[in-house]
């Protein structure tokens, strides 16, 4: 690949349909770790609007050993190849291309194609990864039906899955042995899927809503067949919801899924045979967390949605991606809601949006939900296509209802399956089912950044009338990305209630929607006693940042009384960012901190509300993290702001150790282990409780500590307590860790919490203990989860990653230098934790800078790293 080839953009507006459509594709394939032998014959026809009979097909890192067309041999001389493509010219209108390449899977560590993990063989092919595997139009809007002949040693490939349905296999002799899969629905090239190897199978079934029996699979190395049972009944779940909500009925007799240790992504949804991280299916309580649990649920449920918003339905080109992921993660959002507490979900939700999209809206990588340009698709599986583009997604169904947004589902289901198509067409089908017109809707597909909300009121005691002024607009962006210039206002459904002042009961027939169209307007209420408190953005129906003054009070009563759960969260959020970015700069000015008594009044509520379940209770006793607050500063202080949150956990650990410690005993859970979603919600209580108590250092709570890490029965308090213990100076810090790894050392999800809780660390010789563990025999550099468990998990370390005198950053960026040449994917993740530099004081820029600055120079650069590197030193 040449240096001009690895920067070069790729552009939306340069979009143009193939010179051939692809319509089957038969794929063989000889599996072997060194030199796998893959023949493809596809089918093709000219394209009526094209006149060209050249075709270029896509292909990297492939060893080329024979064309024909249709059956004839093709001479060196009769085509042209490259590092990136095989050429063909004067094809006839149809015709059968043929070509044998070979690939090595077993020296493929970017793990994107066809590669090895653990022995066995997998697939990793969006965005462009089967271009690794054999020579293809490798682009979305190509869609074929396929079928597939695997053929391997008996011994180390017993298994050999693809997408579809098996319809033959048989015996070779020579211990090998042939498998033949095929896909009835036409599919793009990078939903293809191969796993094969030494697996074991968890099955199941599920009857579909028309009475149809599938066969339900999973599949994971022998050692963990007993943690399956969880992801399985999540699928099932997944199912039936998506017939009783949308309709959806799945469509093969049977439906895969692989767990693998090696991936890039949590889990890929490829026709039928699903290829997931190993950290998003196996689970047991004492190796797997209540959130490992959550997540598996709701991953599982993500991948399976996709058979129809991402396969049956796909992208015209990845531009669109937020057409598919945007969409699916809204409904994977609305299926956890469903399964557990709307409330605590959605305010998960948007607590993750803020604190990783917003970011991401406000620095170098800046993009729309559907991007203008890419050097590297890959750096744009981003927040703001997933999160920000299921944000996009709630939109539409705030202001339809959930009939409405039905009705649009239907019609864009009826009017592209099996098509691939762009954002618009999917606005276009909710705007003419509900006969609205959503024009201005393509705004937010086509401009970056997070707008502002500015919230103005007006009380007329005369006319006993309320008025709410609203007025949008997007802060200036550095950079000139596209979709950051010029921005006009986009639609905001502001969803508002009205509180009387006194009770604070809801006055619910002023309850409503407001839609903001315009740059600014003013929305009354009217025949009101007395002048109301407003709650404002409930729900979080707008991806926005709220801009109100509030007096501390307000913000008290509405933390104490507000009827929108998301509002009553965010009230006590605002009230304490407030209170806390002001004791920074008491840090910073040298003024004594001290406890609000208005906070310290409004915490005590809730802390002793038994109206609210206890996963609520956490979250509202929760103080904002410091990634968060420092959005809030014009210079990010990362020293001020954790000695400022740290005095209030302390206080607040000693103003209320009393009420905490009883707490913490009434949440002890009584006999074995339980799943269900009370006993969930009490570990969560319980442990955000003993957080606070942790702060106050005694040796009454240092044995409480221990006792939870030596007497619990589940991963989620004995993770809770490790994390505790590895932040203190102690000798029970060294044996509880040296215990943990002892216990768990053959489990490596277990054994990636252990290095992460370590890189979270807050301890003065934090960095160090980092570098040290690189050179642990447990560390793997070509494992994602591994590299993201300890160097992923310690850019989150606000306290250690941005230490002042820049170790933490040398240290990064050592490590990108050496993973970006195996595995860009995971390199252009990593690099991405500098994007923010811009926002710190001039001495860390100058030092973030310098390190961008070397990678930048490394010889050979991959284009993903690139990009991202780029982008921020132009920022």
């Amino acid at each position: 690949m040449t240096a001009t080839q690895s920067v070069q953009a790729v552009y939306r507006s340069d979009y143009q349909p193939p010179t051939y459509w692809i319509d089957n594709v038969e794929l063989e394939f000889d599996l072997d770790p060194r030199e796998t032998l893959v023949t493809a014959r596809i089918a093709v026809r000219r394209n009526a609007d094209q006149a060209s009979h050249t075709l270029e097909l896509a292909g990297q890192h492939l060893q080329l050993q024979s064309v024909s067309v249709d059956g004839t041999p093709l001479s060196a001389n009769e085509y042209s190849i490259s590092n990136e493509s095989l050429t063909l010219t004067e094809l006839p209108e149809t015709c059968v291309i043929e070509t044998q390449v070979l690939v090595s899977p077993v020296s493929n560590k970017t793990l994107s194609g066809l590669y090895q993990t653990s022995g066995n063989y997998c697939t990793q092919c969006e965005a462009v990864g089967f271009r690794r595997i054999t020579y293809f139009l490798d682009r979305p809007d190509v869609m074929a039906t396929y079928r597939v002949t695997l053929r391997a040693d008996k011994k180390t490939c017993p298994v050999m899955l693809s997408n579809g349905n098996r319809i033959a296999q048989r015996d070779l002799g020579d211990d090998r042995h042939e498998v033949v899969w095929e896909d009835p629905f036409p599919k793009p090239s990078y939903l293809f899927a191969l796993v094969a190897g030494n697996l074991k199978c968890h099955r199941g079934t599920f009857t579909t809503a028309s009475g149809r029996e599938v066969a339900l699979e999973i599949w994971v190395e022998p050692q963990n067949i007993d943690k399956c049972e969880h992801a399985l009944v999540s699928l099932q779940k997944s199912m039936k919801w998506d017939e009783d909500v949308f309709g959806l009925e799945y469509d093969l007799d049977i439906y895969m899924i692989v767990a693998v240790n090696d991936f890039n992504m949590g889990a890929m949804e490829n026709k039928g045979l699903n290829v997931f991280n190993s950290k998003y299916v196996l689970a047991l309580p004492e190796t797997a967390t209540d959130e490992d649990y959550m997540l598996i649920e709701a991953v599982i449920a993500h991948e399976y949605f996709h058979n129809w918003t991402g396969n049956r339905v796909t992208c015209r080109d990845w531009f669109q991606l937020t057409l598919k992921e945007g969409l699916t993660v809204f409904r994977d959002q609305q299926f956890t809601a469903d399964q557990t507490s709307a409330a605590v979900k959605r305010i998960d939700d948007v607590s993750g949006l803020r604190a990783g999209q917003f970011v991401e809206d406000s620095g170098p990588m800046a993009h729309p939900i559907r991007p203008e340009s890419y050097i590297s698709m890959d750096n744009f599986y981003t927040a703001t296509v997933y999160r920000k583009g299921a944000e996009i997604v709630r939109m539409y169904h705030t202001m339809l209802g959930p009939e409405g947004f039905r009705r649009g589902l239907d019609l864009y289901f009826q009017r592209h399956d099996n098509s691939a198509v762009t954002c618009d067409d999917f606005r276009a089908a909710m705007a003419d089912a509900n006969d609205m017109n959503f024009d201005r809707f393509d705004r937010w597909y086509s401009q970056a950044g997070t707008p502002e909300l500015f919230v103005s009121e007006h009380w007329d005691a005369d006319k006993s009338e309320f008025s709410l002024t609203l007025q949008q607009a997007y802060p200036s962006l550095s950079g000139g990305n596209p979709g950051t210039t010029h921005r006009k206002p986009v639609p905001l459904p502001v969803r508002v209630g009205l509180l009387d002042a006194n009770s604070g009961d809801e006055l619910n027939e002023h309850s409503r929607v407001l839609q903001l169209e315009t740059e600014s307007e003013t929305f009354t209420f009217s025949g009101l006693n007395a002048k109301p408190i407003a709650s404002v953005l409930r729900g979080f129906s707008a991806p926005v940042r709220l801009r109100m003054d509030r007096s501390d009070a307000e913000l008290a009563f509405l933390m104490a009384h507000d009827t929108d759960a998301l509002n009553r969260w965010d009230a006590g959020q605002t009230l304490a960012a407030k209170l806390l970015l002001q004791s920074a700069k008491d840090v910073s000015d040298g003024v004594e901190l001290k406890l609000s008594e208005h906070f310290r009044s409004a915490f005590a509520r809730v802390l002793q509300d038994d109206a609210v379940d206890e996963a609520f209770k956490a979250l509202a006793l929760t103080l904002p993290r410091e990634s968060v607050l420092g959005q809030e500063m014009d210079v990010i202080d990362p020293d001020a702001l954790h000695t400022a949150r740290e005095f209030f956990r302390s206080r607040l650990g000693e103003v209320f150790y009393t009420e905490f410690m009883a707490m913490y005993h009434a949440l002890a859970a009584d006999g074995a282990y339980q799943n269900d979603q009370t006993s969930i919600n009490r570990r969560r209580l319980k442990n955000v409780v003993l957080g606070y108590l942790a702060t106050q250092h005694s040796d009454e709570v240092i044995a409480l500590i221990r006792n939870q890490f030596e007497r619990a029965d589940n991963m989620t308090d004995k993770q809770a307590a490790l994390s505790l213990l590895a932040d203190l100076d102690t000798p029970d810090r060294e044996q509880a860790l040296a215990a943990f790894y002892d216990q768990y050392h053959h489990d490596p999800l277990v054994i990636d919490k252990w290095f992460a809780v370590q890189a979270g660390s807050q301890r003065a010789d934090g960095i160090e203990q980092v570098r040290q563990l690189t050179e642990h025999q447990d560390f793997c550099m070509e494992n994602p989860n591994r590299v993201r468990s300890l160097l992923g998990a310690f850019t989150q370390n606000q306290v250690r990653f941005h230490q002042a005198d820049g170790a933490g950053y040398q240290l990064l960026a050592d490590y990108v230098l050496q993973i970006e040449a195996a595995n860009p994917q995971l390199a252009a993740r990593l690099v991405a934790a500098f994007n923010s530099y811009r926002r710190f004081d001039a001495s860390r820029q100058a030092i973030i800078r310098g390190e961008l600055k070397r990678i930048a120079d490394h010889p050979g650069l991959c284009k993903d790293v690139h990009e991202i590197v780029q982008r921020a030193l132009s920022f």
